[in-house]
Formats: structure tokens, sequence, C-alpha cells
């Protein structure tokens, strides 16, 4: 008697025989990872014993028979994640009273979520995301007081959650991301002290509940992303000691972030709070994070000087985002002490001053690492992400995010030269210095970035020639120099070939060939060979005046060596002398003279 059939990954292409249904002793049933389509046979409620079936990864479709939860009492596991089935959850899935595991997440299963489904007293495990699901949560989950993990993510659910869920002890895990679920985000869930992660991001919320969150002591990852949240945040939030992931990016926030407790042990790893209106200084809480990689505090109102302790107060840090705030002052030289940095972006501020040579030695852009920023809380994976400036484009970096290195102070005041120490940073991917004062010329040994992909030095004052190792760097496919005071003919190679814009040159007066319209006319050649004849002319005065200069101290320590010649020297030099001053004199009498008759 056949109690155990696996089939996965087997590469089988057909519908499901509804002749498996007389396998009445069949307890253990794995279909997934094939291309089986049409729709479930409801003669398979005849799998009377049937304790675990997964049909995942495949293209079934149609309606999911019910009865199949009346008949499968010794049900333990259904799994059809990711087919295509449709229409809604049967309301006989509460009957399932031994269900534990129960997922239809990535389907197209419309309707509400049935309030039987509260009757499943068993269930730990519940997935109906990514589905269009509408309506509200039912209040009869309360009733599931064994679950541990809940996603009903990217949904079409309304309304708030319900009271009763606080009766659900020992839930890890709530992903109630993507809807349109309004109200406080947590409500009474903040005296659950098992709930180690909360993923209410993409929602309608405008009220934070922040008092809930402060109860939520074993809470490792928060993500209130994409909503409407405003005011300030408690106190309480940054002395969480458990705390690992936070995402308040994009929301109405406001006011200063409040210090962190003296004796505050930080587990920070990523912190995002882009998009607010947060005011103040730097957040002086995160001071001592040492585990924290991820941090970006871009587009807020945030002010002051660049703190140098990040140097060393923030060790494990791989993103810095500061972009779009009103941050003054230098940038501290002390930020090349974050050896496994690998993405800096302090674009849009008051920056001044030079950029600091000791960026040279930041040891992850020149030999980058992959950054390990995936985090595992109850089986739910989650990642940083990041919006990036990339190629001239404004995108977010998610599964990609662990291969980007670069730099973008663009935007700023920032002046002097561009250090040539930044060209031994051979991992970067992308390097914008656009919109500052540089001066002075573009490193020679640009061409030493072998791994750039996107190069922006436009809206600078920087002068002389395009350095010809520039055409050096096979892997750039963004290139802008223009308005800056560029001159000579652009190197021509096969790289620097591929750029055909124009654009990317303009407004430098001294620049001409290919793709510019401005060819090196004989004008321009005339002029270039004038430049190199006044190099000659120079170099030849330059012999003539050592030529006398050595003439004159050879004449003079021969004279001195030969005692007549000295003599004979001297006293023609004195005649000479009083003879000049004789005739002085006779100059200064009838100057006297003319002045007298004047005044006649």
């Amino acid at each position: 008697m056949l109690q155990w059939l696996d089939l996965s990954n087997a590469g089988l292409v057909s519908t499901l025989p509804s002749q498996l249904g007389n396998l009445e002793n069949l307890a253990y049933l794995d279909l997934s990872s094939n291309k089986l389509s049409g729709g479930l046979p409801p003669a398979f409620a005849g799998m009377q014993a049937i304790r675990d079936f997964a049909i995942v990864k495949n293209k079934l479709n149609g309606d999911i028979p019910p009865a199949i939860f009346v008949g499968w009492t010794k049900l333990v596991l259904f799994d059809v994640r990711s087919n295509m089935l449709t229409g809604s959850i049967p309301p006989e899935v509460g009957k399932a009273r031994e269900l534990q595991f129960l997922s239809m997440g990535g389907n197209r299963l419309s309707g509400g979520i049935p309030a039987t489904l509260g009757s499943a007293a068993s269930l730990v495990f519940l997935d109906l995301s990514d589905n269009d699901l509408t309506g509200g949560i039912p209040a009869a989950m309360g009733s599931l007081k064994s679950l541990t993990y809940i996603d009903l993510s990217a949904n079409h659910l309304t309304g708030g959650i319900p009271s009763e869920l606080v009766h659900l002890s020992n839930l890890g895990l709530l992903n109630l991301s993507y809807n349109h679920i309004s109200g406080p985000i947590l409500g009474n869930l903040g005296n659950n002290f098992k709930l180690q992660g909360v993923d209410s991001s993409g929602n309608s919320s405008n009220n934070s509940s922040g008092s809930a969150i402060c109860g939520l002591l074993s809470l490792l990852v928060l993500d209130l992303s994409n909503n409407k949240l405003t005011g300030k945040l408690p106190d309480c939030w940054w002395n969480k000691k458990q705390l690992q992931f936070m995402d308040l990016s994009n929301n109405k926030f406001s006011g200063e972030i409040p210090p962190a407790q003296t004796s505050h042990n930080c587990s920070l790893e990523s912190v995002h709070l882009a998009g607010n209106g947060f005011t103040g200084v730097f957040p002086s809480a995160l001071d001592g994070c040492s585990t924290l990689v991820t941090l970006d505090i871009g587009n807020n109102k945030f002010s002051g000087d660049i703190p140098p302790w990040i140097g060393k107060g923030l060790p494990s840090l791989k993103i810095l985002s500061l972009k779009s705030n009103n941050f003054t002052g230098g940038i501290p030289s002390e930020l090349s002490h974050l050896s496994q940095l690998q993405l800096l972006d302090m674009t849009n501020n008051g920056l001044t001053g030079s950029i600091p040579k000791s960026f040279g030695n930041l040891a992850s852009m020149k030999y980058p690492k992959i950054i390990s920023s995936l985090g595992s809380i109850k089986g739910s994976i989650y990642q940083d992400r990041i919006d990036i400036m990339w190629k001239g484009q404004e995108l977010i970096f998610q599964k990609t995010l662990q291969l980007m290195t670069g730099i973008d102070l663009s935007g700023n005041s920032l002046s002097e030269c561009i250090p040539d120490e930044l060209t031994n940073l051979q991992g970067l991917r992308f390097l914008n210095l656009s919109r500052n004062h540089l001066s002075c010329t573009i490193p020679k040994n640009i061409g030493s970035l072998k791994n750039l992909e996107s190069l922006d030095l436009s809206a600078n004052e920087l002068s002389g020639s395009i350095p010809p190792s520039l055409d050096g760097i096979s892997t750039l496919g963004t290139l802008n120099l223009s308005y800056n005071h560029l001159s000579g003919k652009i190197p021509i190679g096969n790289q620097l070939q591929t750029f055909i814009d124009p654009s990317i040159y303009s407004n430098n007066s001294g620049l001409c060939g290919f793709p510019l319209k401005i060819s090196c006319t004989n004008a321009s050649l005339a002029s270039d060979e004038r430049g190199c004849r006044t190099c000659e002319d120079q170099y030849f005065y330059y012999c003539v005046m050592a030529g006398v200069v050595f003439g004159f101290w050879l004449w003079f320590g021969v004279l001195f060596s030969i005692g007549t010649w000295r003599y004979a020297v001297f006293g023609f030099v004195d005649g000479m002398q009083c003879k000049f001053m004789q005739k002085l004199s006779s100059i200064d009498q009838f100057m006297l003279r003319g002045n007298s008759d004047q005044y006649l």
C-alpha cells in the first residue's frame, strides 16, 4: 500500500490524474517544481489518510475543491504556493482541525479571508500572501492561539488590525505589508512578548502606536516604511536591546532623533530613516552601534557637521547614505577608518573643503567584498535596499546591492583638486563628483579604476586635457565631463569611441574632436604648435641663462685665483667708478641750475 509519493522536480508535464484519489492510504504527496497544469480534481478527497500535500511551483489553475478539506481529516500540511489558482478560499478549510501549515501564497485567489479559518485550532503557519484577497482581517483569527507566523502581504485587505489578535501569544512574525490597512499598526499587540518581526510597510496607516512597539521586548525586525505615519519617534524605540532591523523610510515623521540611554546595548544592523522630515544633528543614538551595516538617513532635514566619531563608532558600516540633507562643514577624514564601507552617498548637502586624501585607504573599495546584508527571522528573509543614482537614473537596489561599490559626493561645494589617491579604489563601480567646485586636472591615473561603470565629473572647474588612461576602462558605460574648463583633443580609443553623445563633453570651450562637431583644425593645431614653440623658446632661454651663470662663476673663480688679474680688474673698476661719479655730479649741477631759472 503506497503511503509516500515524492515526484518533485521530476519534469512532469501534464494535468493531475484524478486516479490519485484512489490512494486511500497515501499519507505524503509532493509534486512540487514540475509543469503540472489544470485544476485540483475533487476526487482527491478520496485520499483520506493524507497528512502532507504539496504541489508548489506548478501551473495549476481553477478553484480549490472544498471537498478536500472535508475528507482530509488528518491533514497537517497543505502547500500550493506559486501556482495560478483562482476563486475564493473554501470556508471548509476550518474543518481541517489537525491542519498546522497552510500556504496558498502566490496565486490569484480572490474574495475575503473566511472567518471559519478561526476553527483550524492547530494552525501554526499561515501564508496567504500575494493574492487578490479583499475585505478585512477576520476577528476570529484571534482564536488561533498556536499561530507563530502570519503572512497576508501583497493583497487588497482593508480596515485595521482586530483587537482580538492580542490573544495570539505565540505569534513570532506578522507580515501585513502592501495592503490598504489603516489605523494603528499594532493595536494591542504590544503585549506580545514573543513577536520578533513586524512588517506593515506599504499601507495607509497614519498612527504608529509607538507605545505598543515599546512593549515588544523581543522585536528583531520592524518595517513600517511607505506609510503615512507622523509625529516624533518615542524614546523607547532607540533603547530596544534586541532590535536589529528598523525601516521607517518614506513616512511623515518629524522632530529630532532622541539620544539613547547611557547603558544602551545597541544590536542594530540596518537603519532606514530616509524620506521623512527628521531634524537636528546626526543621530547620536547610533554612536557605539558596532554591528550596524546599513545606515540610510537621506532626504530629511538633518543639519550641522558630520561627526568624526562615525569612523570609529560604526566599524561594521558598509552602506552610508546621508544624501539630500542640510549637512555642512568638511568631510571628516576619519571616515576612511570604515574598512568595510562599500557605498558612500553624501549628495545634495552643503559640504565644503576638499575630498580627504585618506579616502584612498578605504579597503573595501579597493578590494570589494560581497555585502552580506541578508537576515533571517523565523523563516522570513529580509533584504536591505538603497536608492542609488546609477547611470543618471535613481534606482532601488536590493537583490544586487551586495555587488555595488561606489562614491557619490555630487551637489555640494567641495573644492580643490580631485585626490590622486581616489584612483587606488579599483573596486569602484560608480564615482559621481559632479556639481561641486573641484579644480585642477582629472587625475592622470583615472584609468586605474578598472571596474568603473559610471563616471560623472560634470559641472566643476576642472581644466587641462582628458587623460588618455580613461580609454582603458573597458567597463565604462556612462561618462559625463560637461561644464568644465577642459581643453585639447578628446582621446581616441576603443572605449571612448563608444560615447557618441556630444553633450557629455559640452561647455568645455577648449575641447575638440569626436563626438563634438568641433574639429581639431589647422588653427587648433597651430595653437598647439605655438604652445610647443613657446615651450621650446622657454627651454632655450633657460639654457642661455644657465650658461651665463656658469660662465660668470667660472670667470669669477679664475679672477680670484690669479693675483695680477685681480689687481688689474679692481683698478679698472675703481677708475670707471670715479668717471661715473664725476659725470653724475655735472648732471646734478645742470638740473639745479635749470630749476632755479624756473622761479626767476
